[in-house]
């Protein structure tokens, strides 16, 4: 099992401007797929994601189909290079750039669904009421627990949040820090978001994964159209259970991951998973190169 091959796919807060630039120089279907996203989109997605400026590229409904362009542009060079996996995996908005690759959905209409679920979820909860916090190294059950305590009969999604990132400090976490992000994704404060969302998703066509995908809310791979559609729509209120995600892709006997889009935020989180598995990631011509010297070698 040892060419079991998972690609991973990053979400919101792995953008920076210049992403994707090398490889729409580089490659013909890159640059195909850049002008694919502007033409669906109507505006000139290409050149926020490559110059910026970095206040326009870090809006949400800018963030999420600029990432998703780049990651489907890595996902296409890596496809022609031969390379395809077994499983397909992506964090939060990332699962969208998993069901391009496993054409559960058209890439023209993933483009424009995150750019409006980048909409929804801004317009959801007026900027500065909620909050988002990462906590490492602790189990599940203490985290939920310290959320629990923050809360104090609050929703521990908006002020209880700088309480919760307390208590986990105190209680033993590796690390806890509020996120800069600009609204509180995951959470019961984005049911508007997800109800609106919900309605656009339904009127696209979805396929049965060509290959299955882990849905961040069950950590269970998705296999049929109506189940990945559902998960989606999901996601927008639910947890982002990643590492049990990716604990599931390894029981099932995934040995390479290959992060495929901007950033190396999922390997950097593999590191403090499963040290034993190795990570590489592809979003320009230089880790291209790497990542398929890696693969070759692993296969031989």
């Amino acid at each position: 099992m040892n060419s079991s091959i998972a690609f991973l796919f990053p979400g919101q807060g792995s953008q920076s401007v210049g992403m994707g630039k090398d490889l729409r120089q580089h490659y013909a279907i890159a640059k195909q797929t850049f002008q694919e996203a502007d033409d669906a989109l109507g505006i000139k997605l290409s050149q926020l994601c490559f110059e910026g400026p970095e206040d326009q590229l870090r809006l949400t409904e800018n963030t999420q189909p600029a990432i998703l362009t780049v990651s489907v542009a890595a996902w296409r060079v890596l496809d022609e290079k031969g390379i395809r996996p077994t499983f397909l995996a992506g964090h939060s908005l990332g699962e969208y750039s998993a069901h391009v690759a496993a054409s559960t959905i058209s890439f023209a209409d993933a483009v424009r669904a995150v750019r409006n679920r980048g909409r929804y979820m801004q317009e959801a909860v007026p900027v500065g009421t909620g909050s988002m916090a990462a906590i490492l190294g602790m189990s599940l059950e203490a985290v939920t627990g310290v959320c629990s305590d923050a809360a104090q009969g609050e929703v521990c999604e908006a002020a209880a949040v700088e309480r919760a990132v307390k208590l986990a400090d105190e209680r033993g976490a590796k690390r806890a820090k509020v996120l800069p992000v600009s609204a509180p994704f995951h959470c019961s404060l984005m049911k508007a978001a997800q109800d609106r969302l919900a309605l656009d998703l339904q009127k696209l066509t979805f396929s049965a994964p060509a290959a299955p995908v882990v849905c961040n809310v069950d950590a269970v791979a998705v296999t049929a159209a109506d189940t990945a559609r559902a998960a989606l729509v999901r996601q927008v209120t639910g947890s982002v259970k990643w590492n049990q995600s990716v604990q599931w892709l390894i029981a099932q006997g995934a040995q390479t991951f290959i992060e495929v889009g901007p950033g190396k935020v999922l390997c950097g989180l593999m590191r403090q998973i499963d040290r034993s598995k190795k990570c590489v990631s592809v979003e320009d011509g230089a880790s291209l190169t790497k990542t398929l010297e890696f693969v070759t070698a692993e296969t031989a």
